[in-house]
């Protein structure tokens, strides 16, 4: 018997007490496109990252966000070379795995748990933002003590409990809180073209008069932006083994998700600017531009609505991060990345209760230290204190995380395309200009001119994550035999028959994935 032979099987012994089956067949195509809408949260762009956008970009936003989507869609493109040959929980992070080996592989899931991590937080901030509004409006904000914390308890501890508790109930309501606020918003949208009109000369020409430097700064920084936006349309691949049809379902929601938030931003950063172009305060300066805007068209109830709308789509963000980076967490923890413990599952519910129970006290407890911080007087040099404050640094955090993930990804599928004898011309042009295309987010922060304090650092903190993951990632991983035993023996340890949806066997040879 081989060392890698050997160490397979003896993690085998191991892996067979820990129960570490999730619940199969479970979602449809609408409910995993749910997971990646909700994780995108198109509602959250219209409420919060407009403003953050106008301040970044200006007029070229809605350019912005054009490239961000373009930008994204090579990178779906390449992902769904993975995606329509075989399937897994935490699917991303097993197809970097596939195409440029375990160690690498580790690093994309490293990045993702970050990713999702912060966006999640995001989630979390922009719910209590929109719920402080809320309370104040209704009279009832003072009977909160310290209602920031509050709110940020009241989020994770439901999303915790729908996510432990049944993954077809947690994204029936994403899909429902995600599908009423993007109708509402549009709506006002098309009531504010009906008296604005479609003419903006500044947002039409965007570029006229500026030089390339000109232009760098303001487009890098936007699609860093964009990305914060459009993050969350791969969270579909995290569920590989909850997916009906899988190998169909998948890719078909990735693509899915993609073009209906890209196309949604467009048109809202569009409208926002135009219709509140004379509004004083002005766009950036805004914290709630719908209510501002519902105002000016005299419609102020549907700025309720709105916020109300956007508070919900906000949980259902922190749900999906949950969801998804809980996956994550879950299937290194299986491959030994992390303590077993963390690859085992719920033996009833069949949810990865562990990996959704750490990744749920870290959603809470990251913002509420910042928020004690700022309490106590300490957060005067970072600027940071609210949740509003915290929203935006957690969404280029987790940007800045994803962006690293989809670099992995984009390299990895010729790699594997070229292992099993599919590679052509065209999958390389797609994952090069993916990669040329992600340029632009990764070199924004830093040139032409540095992003302004405390972003500037936000880089090399991130820096600092990945080199961490790397010590441990790099320890820790196994080789490429022994991942395809552990495999082995998730499938041969499942609890019940494996429906043969989620057995793969690719033509080309691979092991198949449960």
């Amino acid at each position: 018997m081989s060392t890698s032979d050997f160490a397979a099987s003896d993690y085998a012994a191991t892996i067979k007490k820990t129960h570490s089956r999730l619940k199969t067949n479970a979602l449809n195509f609408w409910e995993v496109t749910a997971q990646s809408i909700a994780l995108i949260s198109p509602s959250m762009t219209a409420c919060l990252i407009i403003p953050l956008m106008f301040a970044t970009a200006g007029a070229m936003g809605w350019f912005c966000f054009f490239f961000g989507t373009v930008m994204l869609l090579f990178v779906a493109i390449s992902l769904n070379q993975f995606a329509k040959r075989y399937t897994a929980a935490g699917s991303m992070y097993e197809y970097t795995v596939k195409g440029l080996g375990p160690k690498i592989g580790g690093m994309s899931g490293w990045c993702l748990i970050w990713a999702y991590l912060f966006i999640g937080i995001a989630g979390v901030t922009g719910f209590t933002h929109f719920a402080s509004l809320l309370l104040t409006q209704a009279g009832a904000g003072g009977y909160l003590s310290h209602p920031s914390i509050t709110l940020f308890l009241i989020c994770v501890a439901t999303a915790w409990f729908l996510a432990y508790k049944d993954i077809t109930l947690s994204t029936i309501l994403m899909l429902a809180m995600e599908g009423i606020s993007v109708t509402v918003i549009g709506l006002l949208c098309l009531f504010a073209l009906g008296k604005t009109g479609l003419s903006d000369p500044a947002q039409i020409h965007p570029f006229a008069g500026m030089g390339f430097k000109d232009i760098m700064k303001p487009l890098g920084l936007g699609v860093v932006v964009a990305v914060f936006s459009g993050v969350g349309f791969e969270a579909a691949t995290a569920f590989g083994e909850e997916a009906k049809k899988p190998l169909i379902t998948i890719p078909r929601a990735v693509i899915a998700s993609l073009l209906f938030t890209g196309a949604f931003f467009i048109f809202t950063t569009y409208v926002e600017t135009h219709a509140l172009a004379n509004n004083n305060p002005t766009l950036d300066n805004l914290t709630a531009p719908l209510v501002t805007l519902s105002e000016n068209l005299h419609v102020k109830w549907m700025g309720v609505v709105t916020s109300l709308g956007a508070m919900i789509s906000f949980f259902a963000l922190a749900l999906s991060c949950m969801n998804s980076g809980a996956r994550i967490l879950f299937t290194m923890g299986r491959y030994g990345i992390f303590p077993i413990s963390i690859g085992s599952s719920h033996k009833h519910n069949l949810t990865p209760h562990v990996a959704i129970t750490l990744f749920a006290s870290a959603q809470f407890l990251i913002p509420t230290i910042f928020m004690l911080l700022s309490y106590a007087g300490a957060w005067g040099v970072l600027q940071i204190g609210a949740p509003i404050d915290e929203f935006n640094d957690a969404g280029l955090f987790g940007a800045m995380g994803f962006c690293c993930a989809y670099v992995l990804i984009s390299l990895a599928a010729p790699f594997y395309l070229k292992k099993i004898g599919k590679l052509k011309p065209l999958h390389i042009g797609i994952a090069a200009a993916a990669l040329i295309l992600l340029l632009v987010p990764i070199i924004g922060p830093f040139w032409p001119v540095p992003a302004p304090y405390p972003t500037n650092y936000f880089p090399y903190i991130v820096g600092a994550y990945l080199v961490a993951g790397a010590i441990l990632v790099f320890t820790r991983s196994r080789t490429m035999a022994e991942m395809d035993g552990i495999r082995k023996v998730l499938e041969e340890s499942a609890i019940g028959p494996v429906p043969s949806e989620t057995i793969v066997m690719p033509p080309e040879g691979e092991p198949a994935l449960a």
